[in-house]
């Protein structure tokens, strides 16, 4: 097995197959959980090592090892650019430098997409600042759809294309939701497990789209829905920014759903459930101001994450695998990814 940053070969989900697929099984050798340890500031904390950590897989103590290789990083910025968000592509726009100075690095590359019916390559992966920045300036509206599972799928299969030893991190600026896309949820989640892409999302709200965006035209009355044939929305899974473990207690459930359920599953808030499963993080788009912030922060967080490997001690048990890591020292709060699936051992 060639060493670098992707050890993470999984067993493939017999719960994402169709009925009347043959099961096959690629063995788990390591499992990769980047950590990120903040002080009771927010602020990251450096000069730890893996004596510092205890990791449990599914309650049960691994044995770790904590990769210091340097992983150059392999971006991909995937764009909500439809008719909604029309009057606040001029901010982001403004935010290309951020990426290429504090987010990618000196040994980084970035790729560039847009979406709204279609997804759009704005550039193949590339080191080169005035190409990125060109990039962002074709930004431009487009329809008043949101394909953004189609967009996600475009954006892993980009990804997966990238060196092993890179780290693969995909970051989506859009709102919260997904309209019009060919690929559901499930399929885009076990795609991006398998190619080790990790999902960080600038999570522009509804609220603000409505009140920027252009307004949708009337469709002639003959394609009106007659009164109260208008489904109601599903309930919204919360949305708030937190340390993913404390909150895990309500997302086993929801993710099994999504890999157990008909391919058709709706899934409320897509942005949530990607970064939750992948071990990344949800920013809020607020203004240009906290935008400039959030980018500048996700690099932050990317230089200064603990990258933990193991082999599980548990691959014989096949469903959802939680992932819990404590920390020795007081005061501090540790995030990571929250799991990863095993397919059950055919007997």
């Amino acid at each position: 097995m060639r060493k670098g940053i992707v050890f993470f070969s999984l067993a493939i989900l017999l719960a994402a197959q169709e009925p009347g697929d043959k099961p096959f099984v690629i063995t788990t050798l390591n499992v990769l959980a980047p950590v990120t340890v903040l002080d009771k500031s927010g602020n990251f904390v450096p000069g730890l090592n893996a004596y510092d950590f205890r990791l449990y897989d599914n309650g049960k103590l691994q044995k770790i090892t904590q990769d210091v290789t340097n992983h150059p990083i392999s971006m991909v910025v995937a764009i909500q650019a439809n008719a909604d968000v029309e009057k606040i592509l001029p901010s982001i726009q403004k935010i290309s430098t951020i990426f290429e100075s504090l987010v990618i690095g000196e040994e980084g590359e970035m790729a560039v997409l847009a979406f709204d019916h279609r997804v759009q390559t704005l550039t193949p992966f590339t080191n080169d600042a005035a190409q990125i920045d060109a990039a962002f300036k074709k930004l431009h509206a487009g329809s008043y759809t949101s394909a953004l599972n189609d967009g996600v799928m475009q954006s892993v299969n980009l990804l997966k294309s990238r060196d092993r030893s890179r780290r693969r991190i995909l970051v989506l600026i859009a709102e919260n939701r997904d309209k019009g896309s060919t690929i559901k949820s499930r399929e885009v989640m076990t795609a991006a497990d398998f190619a080790n892409v990790y999902i960080y999302s600038v999570n522009v709200s509804q609220l603000l789209a409505s009140l920027t965006g252009t307004p949708q035209p009337n469709r002639p009355s003959q394609y009106s829905l007659p009164p109260g044939a208008t489904p109601l929305p599903l309930g919204q899974i919360n949305t708030q920014t937190t340390e993913s473990q404390m909150n895990m207690g309500n997302w086993v459930p929801a993710l099994k759903d999504i890999f157990d359920a008909a391919k058709g599953i709706f899934v409320p808030d897509p942005l949530d459930v990607y970064t939750k499963y992948t071990g990344g993080r949800e920013f809020s788009f607020k203004n240009q101001k906290t935008l400039e912030r959030d980018v500048a922060q996700l690099g932050d967080e990317l230089h200064s994450q603990y990258l933990l490997t193991f082999s599980p001690n548990n691959q014989d048990e096949g469903g959802y695998h939680r992932i819990v890591v404590d920390i020795a020292k007081p005061g501090l709060t540790v995030r990571t990814r929250d799991g990863y699936w095993i397919a059950a051992r055919p007997q």
